[in-house]
């Protein structure tokens, strides 16, 4: 099986992958400067390992998503 190119993919195809990447970025590091700020109290686990899962964990934006939902104490 052939691998697919940049350029053979479809415009909207390049399009969603640029929207998934932005939103990944932007999630990231949200999620990284609320962990830096928030104090280890507030933060349901080790804070080391939210911020590897953030920085490591390519899913668009799931690390990030899992964070913010779970992640932090109210």
């Amino acid at each position: 099986m052939a691998r697919r190119r940049w350029s053979d993919l479809s415009q909207r195809s390049r399009r969603l992958i640029v929207l998934g990447a932005v939103v990944e970025g932007v999630l990231k590091i949200a999620a990284l400067r609320d962990i830096r700020r928030r104090p280890a109290t507030r933060i349901r686990g080790p804070k080391w390992a939210w911020l590897t899962a953030v920085t490591l964990v390519n899913s668009v934006g799931g690390a990030p998503l899992a964070y913010f939902l779970f992640g932090r104490r109210r």
